[in-house]
Parts: structure tokens; sequence; C-alpha cells
């Protein structure tokens, strides 16, 4: 089974597609300080509740853009349960190649889906060019409370390298010319929940499907994640020889 469909198939049950709570998610909405119109571009947006939320909350409008079918589907059956179907707009397509204007939106997100950029810094790559001056970039991106054990690696399906450190992270954020400016931490419950809530709907889906070629497999592989640490949402902004002045919000999520 394809990692698109595993994860479709894990996060059925889920609305947000990350581990944190929908306290914290309105959180970092207060912490961007919307204005009413602005524009939010969401590279990775599975089932749009920050896009649909932040638009019936703040007034925003918003473009989501999102590989799966499934999730894209429920992005927009959420925008119109919310009554935001004219503010926000979802898009079904690869997120690294998804063109739009340059420097057209005043806010981009790429929340727990930086592998879309091969990583966090060509994620950011990607995302700068629809940023406008003066704008927000919101990244996710897992870290490390404490160096895993090396088969923690494969279970997990990456290398030592993919992820590191809080501290770690905030210095390649750092490197890529950007300034910490807020945070914003998922912690170990919210952790929990989400991966612990995927094992029902993983089983209730091999109890309907026992004859799939991927049940076996998957009784055995599906959920990872939970041992990754805890995410966190930091705002950063550009050092001061940075002339772009754009800022960034990043929320570190899950692979």
């Amino acid at each position: 089974m394809d990692f698109l469909r595993q994860h479709e198939i894990a996060e059925a049950g889920h609305r947000i597609l990350n581990p944190i709570t929908d306290e914290k998610l309105e959180l970092l909405g207060e912490l961007c300080r919307w204005q009413r119109d602005q524009r939010l571009l969401d590279l990775g947006s599975g089932k749009g509740e920050m896009l649909c939320t932040w638009a019936r909350r703040h007034g925003i409008q918003g473009l989501g853009v999102d590989l799966s079918e499934v999730h894209v589907a429920a992005a927009r059956d959420r925008a119109a349960h919310l009554g935001v179907a004219d503010r926000v707009r979802f898009e079904q397509a690869e997120a690294s190649g998804f063109a739009v204007d340059q420097a057209s939106f005043d806010a981009v997100a790429c929340i727990g889906a930086t592998w879309i950029g091969g990583g966090l810094a060509g994620t950011i790559d990607l995302m700068r060019p629809a940023l406008a001056p003066g704008g927000l970039l919101l990244i996710g991106e897992p870290f490390w409370r404490e160096e895993p054990p090396a088969e923690a690696y494969g279970a997990l399906g990456f290398g030592p390298d993919e992820f590191t450190s809080l501290p770690g992270t905030l210095d390649r954020l750092a490197a890529a010319g950007l300034e910490l400016l807020e945070m914003v931490l998922a912690d170990e419950d919210s952790w929990d929940r989400y991966v612990a809530a995927q094992w029902w709907t993983v089983a209730r889906w091999l109890d309907d499907h026992p004859d799939h070629p991927d049940a076996a497999h998957g009784a055995h592989t599906w959920p990872t994640g939970a041992a990754i640490s805890a995410g966190a949402c930091s705002c950063c902004g550009p050092r001061p020889e940075d002339p772009a002045r754009h800022r960034t919000r990043c929320l570190p999520g899950p692979a």
C-alpha cells in the first residue's frame, strides 16, 4: 500500500491531520493576527480544517492544495458545512509543483508536510515565491525530544538526518534566513491522541477488508509516528540583514 493511501485510511476519523488540538489550532490563528480578507496558501492542506476554521473566525480567504482526492473532497465538504465555501477553495495537486502568482499571499503554510520539498529547507524555498513582502510562513516540522535508538529510524521510515532536536530545528530555520518569533507546543498527550486514534480506525478497516492484499502487512506496520516527539508552533521573522522581510510562524508537526 502506498504512503498516501495508508494515510487516507489511518486518518479517516481525523479532522485535523496533525497532533494538535482544536484549542491550539485556534491559538495559532490568534498568533497570526489576521486581518479580514488576508489570503493564506496552505500546501498539504489535508482536510482543510485550518483554512476553514480561520476563514469562519477571522474572515480570511485561502487556497488549500493537497495530493489526496479523499482529503480534498472532505475539505470542500467542511468549507460548505462551516459556510465559508465562498472564502476558501481546495485543489487536488502536487503541492510542490502547484503554480500561483508571485507574492500573492499574506501567509503561506505547510504544516507537517515538509516532505513536499524534500525537507525543511527545500520546502521553505517552495513557499517563499508565493509570499507577499512582510508576510508570514507557517511551517510544521517534527523534532526529537531525545536521541532515538537506531532501530527507530527504520521503523518510522526516515533517516537520522531528516529531523533533529528543537534547538537543531531552530538552527535550520535560522540558516534559511528566518528568526523565531513565537512558539506553541503540541504535547505528548496530543501526539498520543493523534496516533492512538488511528489504531481503531485501522483495526476497523482491517476487519472490513480481511482479504485485501495489504491487510496482513498493515496489521503490523501502521500507524507509525508515536515515537516522534511533540511538535512546536514557532513564530519566526527575518534577521535584520534579510531584505525579504518575510516573517515565519512554524508549527513542527508529524512527518
